[in-house]
């Protein structure tokens, strides 16, 4: 997929490892290297794997994040990012298409439960 990133501070720092670990730590930057290289590996967001299932959970959000998606990185940190497509891609009856979502933008890493 594509990515690209809400804002130029967070793209810089989601490319470089360094900056990635001194934001936040060693253990998160690893996983959210991680999580953007498999993102980066797929065609589309349903080759992540099935909704909501280890190990990424990547799920759509509700409520004020709607339309927004999350995916786990060390709890209860999230990956928060959504459909970079104008418009966005949508089934029938009004869903994400995830098989037609193949361009992301980065929102931010941040504990949705704040």
């Amino acid at each position: 997929m594509d990515i690209s990133f809400a804002h130029r501070d967070l793209a810089k720092c989601c490319n470089d490892f360094r900056l990635l670990k001194r934001r936040f730590g060693d253990r998160q930057a690893k996983k959210i290297m991680q999580r953007l290289e498999v993102l980066r590996a797929a065609s589309c967001l349903a080759d992540i794997g099935i909704r909501g299932m280890p190990p990424y959970r990547c799920h759509e959000l509700f409520g004020d994040r709607a339309g927004e998606l999350s995916i786990d990185v060390v709890h209860p940190y999230r990956l928060i990012f959504g459909p970079d497509h104008d418009p966005v891609p949508r089934t029938g009856n009004g869903e994400l298409d995830w098989k037609r979502i193949t361009a992301i933008k980065i929102f931010e890493v941040v504990d949705t439960h704040d």
